[in-house]
């Protein structure tokens, strides 16, 4: 079985861009097909991998031109990306890894953390939401352009994967696929977090600093809980406002390294984790590190998360269940109140490993290449006895 992988692109430290490291575990063998590639960005295990960009990738190294020239270049170049030659063609996908050219006969299997979100919830971005008639009306022509390549090139997925149960019915409406959807949540890499003998005094924030990521709420409950601290590690577009509106008890980190990381997860009194994600790895990290989390209770933070109700001694998490500063600070103060188990909430996370994982991608591309196998087989049977049949 000759197998490639392919991610959208390799300029950002994310969890998408963990799933596809778990990709690598499961098949090292296999090379990384990707739209642009730049070893500082990203996570350095990658620096070990055989990657393969498209000509865009020669040239657009950072997320921001990325996202500047995407449409139409990014587009254009992806779609001239070569895997021919391969059996499985594993993609790890939001928007443009679908777009590669493939052989007619190749086993296509999409693991996809959520539908292209510009193509098919625009109006999630603020930009969008906020433009003049102008702007409204050039979004809307390329959202529409993209909507038909993106659906186009989505049919040629034999199975979809999804990463959370909230992703599903999203993939349904986008792409209708034409096998059902199997959920394999990502995975947390316990061996890389600890449970710490010591607890510090702040909280904490892991996130890429984007509008929808509402790290600003987190931000503006501590400047209104002076008492309390916050960390706040990451780096994006509101980088700049978010210090600027943020109190003396907020300190703002980047371009941590895996051991640093480890250290400020474990110390940490609880990790905050306000928006509604698909998903979220974080909160994992969190729990692997001993460290219960503070969480926006909706989206894919259910598929992961155990919510306090009476027994913190079986329960991760504590819920807020709207986005406000009023109901943030109502959590926090719910939580102090409140003895979490440090122990079960590492076993808790075990149970998301990445062994675990692995082991659920390999057997699913393995069982999907067999039986795919098994009916070339049958058809080749079938069609040649017909033939047979027809000199009789």
């Amino acid at each position: 079985m000759k197998i490639a992988l392919v991610h959208d692109e390799l300029v950002r430290k994310g969890g998408s861009e963990q799933v596809l490291l778990s990709f690598h575990n499961a098949f090292p063998d296999a090379p990384i097909y990707t739209l642009s590639y730049n070893a500082e960005t990203t996570y350095p295990q990658f620096k070990d991998c055989k990657i393969v960009t498209s000509f865009f990738g020669k040239v657009i190294k950072t997320e921001k031109n990325l996202k500047r020239f995407f449409f139409p270049f990014g587009v254009w170049s992806m779609s001239r990306l070569s895997l021919k030659g391969y059996d499985v063609i594993l993609q790890s996908t939001t928007h443009c890894s679908k777009y590669v050219k493939t052989d007619p006969g190749a086993l296509i299997i999409t693991y996809c953390h959520t539908p292209f979100r510009l193509v098919w919830r625009p109006n999630s971005y603020l930009e969008i939401e906020n433009a003049n008639v102008i702007k409204s009306f050039m979004y809307r022509t390329v959202i529409n352009i993209l909507k038909k390549i993106d659906n186009a090139y989505a049919k040629k997925t034999d199975w979809f994967i999804a990463n959370a149960s909230e992703v599903v019915e999203r993939i349904k409406l986008a792409y209708h696929p034409k096998n059902k959807i199997t959920v394999i949540n990502p995975s947390v890499k316990c061996e890389n977090f600890y449970i710490s003998k010591e607890v510090g005094d702040y909280f904490l924030v892991v996130s890429r600093l984007e509008p929808y990521k509402r790290v600003d709420l987190v931000v503006e409950a501590f400047n209104q809980m002076k008492d309390k601290k916050l960390i706040v590690v990451g780096k994006g577009s509101m980088e700049k406002d978010l210090k600027e509106m943020a109190g003396e008890n907020t300190t703002f980190l980047s371009n941590l390294d895996a051991v640093q990381l480890s250290e400020v997860y474990s110390k940490c009194k609880a990790f905050i984790f306000p928006q509604l994600e698909d998903y979220g790895i974080a909160p994992l990290e969190a729990n692997a590190s001993g460290r219960p989390v503070i969480a926006f209770g909706k989206g894919g933070i259910r598929d992961t998360m155990i919510p306090f109700t009476a027994n913190s001694a079986n329960a991760t998490a504590v819920f807020f269940y709207e986005q406000t500063v009023v109901a943030l600070k109502k959590a926090i103060s719910e939580f102090e109140t409140i003895s979490f188990d440090p122990n079960f909430l590492r076993k808790h996370a075990e149970s998301f490993d990445d062994n675990v994982f692995v082991e659920k991608i390999k057997s699913f591309v393995l069982e999907k290449y067999t039986q795919t196998k098994v009916n070339k087989a049958r058809a080749l049977c079938i069609g040649l006895l017909y033939c047979f049949s027809q000199f009789l």
